[in-house]
């Protein structure tokens, strides 16, 4: 089952580096997703090269930005007439910000903060919340009104057909950091990168709050955290390949159960420190 049951897809951050890894892999599966959207921000985007009929290449997708947001689901739902979305994976993508304890800004933590916890938070939103994140609005950040609803729809869809808590009936997977574990703290003598943490260990929170709000629905929610994939975008363990951790993930992912519900996971599939 897992994967292979995973016929409609979506990965956010695929400009490069571990989203446009996970895209390929997912390709190279023996079954491949039915319909695979791949959520960029740059129309030239070597992703695009990759996706063929019917997958889809949804560039100019900025998941801060909940008019981008809005424009993506319309998109993926007229392309799968009711079928429903499998799998949401989201927090691919380029948002570390080396900040110190000294050095660190309010503008530079909200710009991590709009990358790794609001984004990933306004692709499967319930109800409307506050028009900018802390109250602030520096002044090259757009606000950050929630798109409601966005995928939850789609993903509901999907879990309404039935059959146990897995990645091939609904999930929701978002690429978390073992940098996000307040228990371990690992790698702070390697930098202290403040706000990466910070919205890290938030999404971790997210995740936990979503599988609590829609596990009852049938809806699976993990956050997974990919290793540090060379070349480096990480500090937080022992490198491994892009190719290592994107093959890891999708076994994680076809493994996941009920029982993984909330949790937080590495790409070897081990249980991580919250």
């Amino acid at each position: 089952a897992g994967m292979a049951g995973a016929r409609t897809v979506l990965v956010t951050g695929c400009d490069g580096g571990l989203g446009l890894g996970l895209v390929k892999a997912l390709l190279e599966l023996p079954s491949p997703p039915q319909h695979l959207f791949a959520a960029c921000l740059n129309p030239d985007s070597k992703v695009g090269r990759h996706l063929r009929p019917p997958s889809q290449f949804l560039w100019g997708r900025d998941i801060t930005d909940p008019a981008s947001i809005k424009e993506a689901a319309a998109a993926v739902s007229e392309r799968l007439r009711g079928a429903g979305l499998n799998l949401l994976l989201t927090g691919a993508g380029p948002a570390r910000r080396r900040g110190t304890l000294a050095s660190e800004t309010a503008e530079t933590m909200l710009l991590s903060y709009a990358a790794n916890t609001v984004g990933p938070l306004q692709v499967c939103q319930v109800s409307p919340g506050p028009a900018a994140p802390l109250g602030l609005s520096p002044r090259h950040l757009r606000p950050l009104p929630v798109c409601p609803q966005a995928f939850l729809p789609l993903l509901l869809e999907a879990a309404r057909a039935g059959g146990a808590m897995s990645c091939s009936r609904a999930a929701i997977v978002n690429l978390s950091s073992r940098l996000g574990s307040i228990a371990a703290t690992p790698a702070w003598e390697r930098g202290q990168d403040i706000g990466y943490r910070c919205s890290k260990a938030a999404l971790n929170m997210l995740t936990k709050c979503l599988a609590l709000e829609y596990g009852g629905r049938g809806i699976l929610c993990v956050a997974l955290a990919p290793g540090c994939v060379m070349p480096p975008v990480d500090s937080e363990t022992e490198p491994v390949s892009l190719e290592e951790s994107t093959r890891g993930i999708l076994h994680v992912l076809a493994t996941l159960s009920a029982t993984s519900n909330g949790a937080f996971l590495d790409w070897r599939g081990q249980s991580l420190p919250w």
